[in-house]
């Protein structure tokens, strides 16, 4: 349960819109009263609704910024499309090796919907950026032209809305909303897998859609070769136009996005907080704003300064248990490093290939755990002079070879987050 402070900070500024008997979106003016619902209490909210108005009711996070609700002539209902999140823009969205490809055809296709890779479908895991690329099509395509007529949803949302419609003898409804649109836009469209009546319904909206020069996006988390229970003339026109996938974002990326959304939010997040956040989550953009949002959450309620501790007290939960290092963990770890067994690195043979290694794991020993020499010389059955020569080799070997000074740092990185 939430307490009256959590309550006046997080629910009571949402706002309920777009009511209907089994759905409502709710707004609210701050970003981080919607990021943080959606990480921490959007599955309660659900059941809340589910338990009271039954357990097909869903509840959608946005601004109050609608797409478009068409009208049939003899029905007084609307199909609730899902509006835009404000800022989920292009220039809002950071660029990187992972998505570099991705984001270039979706800013394509904004520019000029329907003229080029139609389809778009972009696959990858969960969290990685792809309904954000969906929304920023969307508000750049109707930034270029105000007449257009852009609709974003879910698969789920679109095959619910067909079985109500076919349920009611509406289709004519169903048919002139999404048959009826310059861009169309569905989230995870391997979810349409399986539902034959709907992919039935589908594959002509589809055709009518593209025929007729209008523009056609998809996102999914994988391939359509890989979508289960897909009908052939479907995976055939989704493979027909631009496949493109997002991949989880290297280190830099992950400490841009995290300065990006911090700056948004009016933080200037310290470069040691961004860094040691990003080397925590490492595979889903979501859960790393996620992350900060909670850190900087936590920071105001304090009323700390945004700090590593306050990270870890924010985190403490999610965070994976820290241990200790120990001088087995490097030395196996440098081992690995180098192709070569534990036992060689502790044994007798001075060869080079076993020599370094030795060194290198003396090292790191004395400069992460500070140990003594003699103490270090006991853990390879050595003198301690022979510990305090390693220790000088590699501190010069660094100094003199940039490269080697670089595996070095990643190294003493690795066990710095361990």
């Amino acid at each position: 349960m939430l307490g009256d402070e959590d309550y006046e900070t997080w629910v009571a500024p949402l706002e309920a819109h777009e009511e209907t008997a089994r759905s409502c979106v709710l707004t609210c003016d701050n970003p981080i009263v919607l990021d943080w619902i959606r990480d921490h209490l959007i599955n309660d909210l659900e059941a809340v609704a589910r338990s009271r108005f039954g357990r097909h009711f869903q509840i959608r996070l946005g601004s109050v910024q609608s797409t478009i609700n068409a009208t049939h002539p003899n029905s007084t209902r609307k199909i609730p499309t899902l509006p835009l999140t404000p800022h989920f823009t292009f220039d809002r969205f950071v660029i990187g090796p992972s998505n570099q490809f991705a984001c270039a055809a979706a800013v394509a296709v904004a520019e000029r919907p329907g003229e080029t890779y139609n389809p778009l479908f972009i696959y990858g895991g969960s969290g990685l950026g792809k309904t954000h690329l969906l929304h920023a099509i969307a508000h750049k395509a109707v930034e270029k032209n105000r007449d257009v007529r852009a609709v974003y949803l879910t698969t789920e949302q679109f095959t619910n809305e067909f079985i109500f419609c076919l349920q009611t003898k509406d289709l004519d409804l169903f048919r002139q909303t999404f048959r009826d649109v310059d861009i169309l836009l569905l989230d995870d469209i391997q979810f349409i897998g399986g539902k034959e009546a709907t992919q039935q319904e589908f594959f002509h909206t589809f055709n009518t859609l593209q025929s007729s020069g209008r523009q056609v996006v998809f996102t999914s988390d994988c391939r359509p070769a890989d979508i289960k229970g897909l009908e052939e003339r479907l995976r055939s026109r989704f493979m027909q136009g631009l496949l493109t996938d997002i991949q989880p974002p290297d280190l830099e990326t992950r400490c841009a996005i995290l300065k990006e959304k911090g700056r948004a939010q009016g933080w200037d997040i310290p470069e040691d907080v961004v860094l040691f956040i990003a080397r925590q989550v490492q595979n889903n953009v979501r859960e790393l704003e996620g992350c900060l949002n909670r850190t900087i959450a936590f920071s105001q309620l304090r009323n700390a300064p945004l700090t590593t501790d306050v990270v870890r007290q924010a985190l403490f939960d999610i965070l994976p248990e820290e241990r200790e290092t120990t001088p087995p963990d490097i030395i196996r770890f440098v081992a690995q490093h180098y192709g070569i067994r534990v036992s060689d690195i502790k044994g007798r043979n001075n060869r080079r290939s076993i020599a370094l290694p030795r060194q290198v794991s003396m090292y790191l020993i004395r400069n992460l755990l500070e140990l003594s020499f003699p103490e270090i010389g006991r853990l390879f059955s050595k003198h301690h002079s022979t510990a305090m020569y390693a220790v000088e080799t590699i501190g010069k070997m660094r100094r003199s070879n940039p490269d080697f000074d670089a595996t070095l740092t990643s190294f003493t990185d690795h066990f710095s987050v361990s």
